[in-house]
């Protein structure tokens, strides 16, 4: 038995696959967003907290870590409203995507932070910059840049992650092909055409990160001529 391929069903409704695509894009920038302030401010808290601090970061990257994806996005949809706070779906998938990503940078994070030599601190004292250029220039931005290539592959792996949150209805790309398919019964075909949509998604996102590194990092190395220190190695 043959299967005949048939696109022109699948094709009509392309543009409500460009909808759910739209939707992936929103999802994922704003939770990359928010995720990476997430880490940011978990990695230092490791790494500069306190006791009780430092153990409740590592209890939530520890959580997250070792527990699916759907299962936290359940627990953010359905558990939440059980304590009074009620979440569109929309809503719900960003937050749930915000948590997940949230945990991964900061371990990411935490690794870029602690390969930062305190001589680079010291100097950065010692040159006169203030507390926060010390944080900015010294510390955050050539951790970032020793983990970069990490913290982008899990910024994509993220934005491939959206696709479980269609089943809380958020109608992102694979919500969208979900309904069609069972519109149009071309399962294959549907998701032959979401593929590359997936695909062009994550080049996209790649060239996006690759634009941002170029802008930020070729900065700092300005920078470490003006100042005079080196990034870590």
């Amino acid at each position: 038995m043959t299967h005949e391929f048939d696109f022109d069903a699948v094709l009509a409704s392309f543009d409500r696959l460009l909808q759910g695509a739209l939707l992936t894009v929103e999802l994922s920038a704003a939770a990359i967003v928010l995720g990476l302030a997430v880490g940011v401010l978990g990695a230092f808290a490791k790494t500069s907290g306190g006791v009780t601090v430092r153990a409740l970061v590592s209890a939530y990257v520890e959580i997250i870590r070792n527990t699916p994806f759907l299962v936290q996005l359940y627990l953010i949809f359905f558990g939440l409203p059980a304590l009074g706070v009620k979440l569109g779906a929309n809503e719900a998938a960003l937050l749930a995507m915000t948590v997940n990503l949230g945990a991964y940078a900061t371990e990411i994070l935490r690794a870029g932070v602690e390969a930062i030599p305190k001589t680079q601190i010291e100097a950065g004292t010692a040159l006169g910059l203030s507390p926060l250029q010390i944080f900015r220039y010294v510390i955050l931005v050539p951790a970032l840049e020793t983990v970069y290539p990490a913290l982008t592959s899990q910024f994509t792996l993220i934005m491939l992650a959206s696709s479980v949150v269609g089943t809380i209805s958020a109608n992102e790309l694979s919500s969208m092909a979900s309904l069609i398919d069972s519109e149009t019964f071309r399962s294959f075909e549907t998701y032959l055409v979401v593929t590359p949509i997936y695909i062009a998604l994550a080049f996209m996102f790649r060239g996006v990160f690759l634009l941002v590194s170029r802008a930020i990092f070729r900065r700092r190395r300005r920078l470490q001529g003006v100042f005079g220190f080196g990034g870590a190695r």
